[in-house]
């Protein structure tokens, strides 16, 4: 049997539905000397199935993975395995009209120096583009390039959703890419698209790990998101051996972890095994596993009661985002008896807006034991009326592992030039343009991080720019283990400023108000002082803290900021209690407290009648 001119390229990964209208479009093609080669990468649905029908044709063939191994692993075993000198692409969730390869050969025909052909496209279902979809770039099934030894990127070396790093700039080495100028085929555009599983909001390194079922450690960089070095985070973390001295306690996860997950190992350190029955769908902030660090057993969603019921843990430990109310009050209702604590890090407000204002006040109802995130968060509950016969604790859900906050600090780049220098890791979140301008006309810096905020407040920061003389400065996103370094370098942080309207009533109180932010910990890391609004008379959750250690400066109007900051005895002393205090705003500090409480409950639990 003679080569085919162009081998077709299938990568499919649960798309059982969508494929056989993918290979029909292959099948109607004007151009037939093709061979396909697809390429299961792990898929557990229908696929083997939706295949069978089209096997009886000699120039199809299927290559299968046992598991998931990722979409530059799929392609390349399909280059591996191509025969023609063309090499084209069809997802088995995208078509080919009826001239599509033809066109494309035909280009690479005319032009010998091209190494690619690249079609239109029809895109989100009625748009059309003559080259690279817009935000988006080349996709698969539009090219079509001639075989060489370029290799796509595959998972371990990096995820990503831009084409570009994962390929195609490699292969603009060797030559051009020529269009043919007509749309000959669709990229369709549906909820499980790879490029929304990868990138945030949609989707993130959270819902990518869940859907694909990856066990190892992540190099993830979406084109929106921030970079994220997962082996570089947690290699030391993974050659830890967890104690077991007997005494430890079998705590089932449920739920997810949101912001600094790897907290729970200071609980595997103490002893304790843990087990993890993570939320269907997370967000991209909802840290679900399987977990990159630790030895956190992963039980079966599918099957959660009985895999409850084979581990026998010692508590039920529920958290901790509204994303997980729904899935947490499931495991609750048909809980076989096991101790359950609830944590809820979460303003309740967004729970009446969602719908599950019911089920998030159940789950506080009928918890063995109750977990506020601040002392003011439990206050606004006892306005609810609960009963108030469980145990119960404060701890804020967000601490990160002790491990982040060593390190030296850096000198303040304010001992360089003589002016102020500020930080706001993440959003700015009540600072407006015009507030930054005021602080630049005192001789305030702001120093804003984050790749993927920046690109949510494109319009602040243009406006600002045209305001702040020079003083607004954006930086990349820095991981936990840069906290201390970096941020050391910063005269002050600034926490979310705002102006309370609650006047001291915790039933007037919003989410900022009971709120603890996650960059409270950021900034204690680094021994920043921490800046906010003075609030006087209200119930503020930051104002109260801070104002019992003595770790911030408090304004009314940001005209006064200047001469506040400037007062370097007062900063110094505020800075050095920051430092003194800063282990307060990790988890390892509470973790004795949490694995008390645990035992508390469980004691109680078993005082009360069935």
């Amino acid at each position: 049997m003679s080569a085919p001119r162009v081998t077709v390229v299938m990568p499919t990964f649960e798309q059982a539905a969508f494929l056989p209208r993918a290979v029909s479009s292959l099948l109607c093609q004007s151009f037939t000397s093709w061979e396909l080669v697809v390429v299961d990468d792990g898929s557990r649905d229908g696929t083997a199935a939706a295949l069978e029908p089209f096997l009886a044709d000699a120039r199809i063939r299927v290559r299968r993975f046992a598991d998931n191994r990722g979409l530059g692993a799929a392609l390349n075993a399909g280059l591996a395995e191509a025969r023609g000198d063309v090499v084209a692409y069809l997802p088995s969730d995208d078509v080919y009209y009826a001239d599509h390869l033809e066109s494309l050969v035909a280009v690479l025909d005319a032009a010998p120096a091209a190494v690619a052909a690249c079609s239109g496209v029809r895109h989100h279902y009625n748009r059309m583009a003559e080259g690279a979809v817009p935000g988006h770039g080349l996709q698969l099934v539009q090219v079509a390039h001639r075989r060489g030894a370029e290799r796509w990127v595959e998972r371990h070396e990096l995820v990503t959703d831009d084409l570009e790093r994962m390929f195609w700039q490699a292969l603009r080495a060797r030559g051009a890419f020529e269009g043919t100028g007509r749309i000959t085929c669709e990229w369709v555009d549906h909820p499980a698209q790879r490029h929304k599983v990868i990138r945030e909001p949609e989707g993130g390194i959270n819902p990518y790990r869940l859907r694909y079922r990856v066990r190892e450690p992540l190099h993830f960089h979406s084109t929106v998101g921030n970079r994220i070095d997962e082996p570089r985070q947690y290699g030391a973390y993974r050659s830890r051996e967890p104690r077991d001295d007997g005494q430890g306690l079998r705590i089932l996860l449920v739920g997810e972890l949101a912001y600094n997950a790897d907290r729970v190992l200071a609980l595997e350190e103490r002893g304790h095994r843990l087990f993890g029955l993570w939320m269907r769908d997370p967000y991209w902030y909802n840290t679900v596993g399987p977990l990159p660090f630790g030895r956190v057993e992963d039980l079966d969603v599918s099957r959660w009661r009985e895999e409850i019921a084979r581990v026998r843990p010692d508590v039920i430990y529920a958290l901790l985002n509204w994303q997980a109310v729904p899935f947490a009050h499931e495991v609750m209702r048909d809980n076989p008896g096991i101790p359950f604590v609830w944590h809820f890090k979460e303003g309740p407000f967004i729970c009446l807006e969602k719908g599950t204002f019911a089920p998030m006040l159940e789950l506080y109802r009928r918890a063995d034991g109750r977990i506020y995130s601040s002392p003011e968060m439990r206050q606004w509950f006892d306005t609810l009326g609960l009963p108030d016969d469980r145990p119960s604790h404060v701890l804020d859900g967000d601490l990160p592992k002790r491990d982040w906050f060593e390190g030296a600090r850096t000198p303040r780049l304010s001992a360089a030039d003589g002016e102020i220098h500020t930080v706001v890791p993440g959003r700015p979140i009540g600072l407006h343009p015009e507030d930054v301008a005021a602080l630049a006309a005192q001789r305030v810096h702001l120093h804003f991080y984050g790749d993927f905020t920046h690109g949510q407040w494109l319009g602040w920061i243009e406006r600002t720019r045209t305001l702040a003389n020079g003083r607004l400065h954006l930086h990349p996103n820095i991981d936990a283990a840069g906290w201390v370094s970096e941020f050391s370098r910063y005269d002050a942080g600034w926490l979310h400023c705002f102006r309370s309207r609650n006047g001291g009533d915790v039933r007037r109180a919003d989410w900022d108000d009971l709120n603890y932010p996650a960059r409270i910990a950021t900034l204690a890391a680094a021994g920043l002082p921490m800046l906010q609004m003075a609030n006087a008379g209200a119930l503020v959750a930051t104002q109260n803290l801070v104002r019992e250690h003595d770790l911030g400066v408090f304004f009314d109007a940001i005209d006064e900021l200047g001469p506040l900051l400037a007062d370097e005895s007062r900063m110094e002393r505020v800075r050095a209690n920051v430092w003194r205090e800063r282990e307060r705003f990790t988890f390892d500090f509470h973790a004795d407290a949490l694995e008390a409480f645990f035992r508390t409950v469980i004691a109680d639990a078993a005082r009360r009648p069935a």
